[in-house]
């Protein structure tokens, strides 16, 4: 028996056989075990609310009803005290019914010892199991609290990353457009595209509920509205536009996508529209199958020779290379008849 040493255990009996229970009460008294004796349902819930209880021993047969009665009554009322049933019937599906009911475990009621040794067995072993489901929900109200407080800290992580390659990507918008030299002015602004890329995905964590996951519909709006103020702030007359499906994805496979999509969006903002020609640039990402999502970006511009030798000094291509793989694909460029189209299949885990 579960009995704490110096502490006495406290059994509520409900039976209205108050001879079997005087028996009990000597039997389990030797033992360390305090029984109290009720019968009234009423005197029952009001006992269990006030007096703290080990465990709630309840006979089927009472004078008002049966204890299936009192069980419903309990559980109505969020007593969670572990209940014995005992039954004299030998019907099983009186003690199916407890069991459907509620109670914890139940004990056929027969004549001479072999009733209180069973008895005594589903009392230790209903107490045992109730300590172990109360510590199993402290252990699980541990792990939330401390899943809460890793969020919180990923998400002040997150926040101070974002604001940090904020101020960097600012920084180096500033100088591209005080730059005097064309070609590092071009260089600053591709660099400030892929930092805003970063950014952008760690700012979408740290604002949304799940700080491990990326809305990519969201993530590649506010990446595509930071390209396009780009565009503004250049003078250059082309609209960018965006459809993105509400798709999910982890962080490290989000950054690769809208790593991917700054650096085709900066290629074509360069080659597409030479001279400062108006067009339009297009990004999608649309789910194909629940395995799959298609990730294009194309133009109407004047058009790109994937066999030709890379123009500037190649990192775009390689940053390209390098993060679709990171996505188990790869870069394909259809034949369209005007401008360019670059898509990739990214699989969905």
């Amino acid at each position: 028996m579960n009995v704490c040493p110096g502490m006495m255990t406290r059994i509520l009996y409900v039976d209205d056989d108050a001879a079997l229970v005087r028996l009990v009460q000597k039997v389990f008294g030797r033992k360390g075990i305090e029984v109290v004796h009720a019968e009234d349902p009423d005197h029952i819930l009001r006992i269990v609310r006030e007096e703290p209880f080990k465990v709630i021993v309840l006979d089927h047969y009472l004078r008002s009803g049966t204890g299936q009665d009192v069980l419903r009554q309990l559980r109505a009322a969020d007593i969670r005290v572990p209940v014995v049933y005992v039954t004299g019937s030998s019907e099983a599906q009186v003690a199916i019914d407890a069991m459907k009911a509620g109670a914890a475990d139940y004990v056929t009621k027969t004549a001479g010892e072999e009733f209180l040794s069973l008895l005594v067995a589903a009392i230790d072993q209903a107490i045992t199991n109730e300590q172990l489901r109360t510590e199993k929900e402290l252990a699980d109200a541990e792990m939330r609290r401390a899943k809460e407080r890793a969020e919180a800290l990923l998400a002040e992580v997150n926040h101070r990353v974002a604001n940090s390659l904020a101020m960097v990507s600012g920084l180096l918008r500033l100088q591209a457009t005080r730059s005097r030299s064309e070609e590092a002015k071009a260089e600053l602004t591709e660099t400030h595209a892929r930092i805003t890329a970063i950014a952008r995905m760690h700012r979408a964590l740290y604002t949304s509920e799940d700080v491990r996951n990326v809305d990519m519909d969201k993530y590649l709006g506010t990446l595509i509205d930071d390209l396009d103020a780009t565009l503004r702030d250049e003078g250059r007359d082309v609209t960018l536009r965006l459809e993105a499906d509400a798709i999910t994805l982890s962080a490290d496979r989000a950054v690769s996508i809208g790593m991917i999509v700054a650096e085709l969006v900066t290629n074509a903002m360069k080659y597409a529209y030479p001279g400062g020609a108006a067009g339009e640039i297009r990004v999608s990402l649309r789910r194909e199958d629940p395995q799959t999502a298609l990730l294009r970006v194309s133009d109407d511009g004047a058009g790109f020779d994937p066999g030709a030798p890379a123009q500037g000094t190649g990192l775009g291509t390689s940053i390209i290379n390098s993060m679709a793989a990171s996505l188990e694909t790869s870069l394909d460029y259809r034949r369209v008849p005007r401008g360019t189209c670059a898509e990739a299949r990214i699989p969905l885990r």
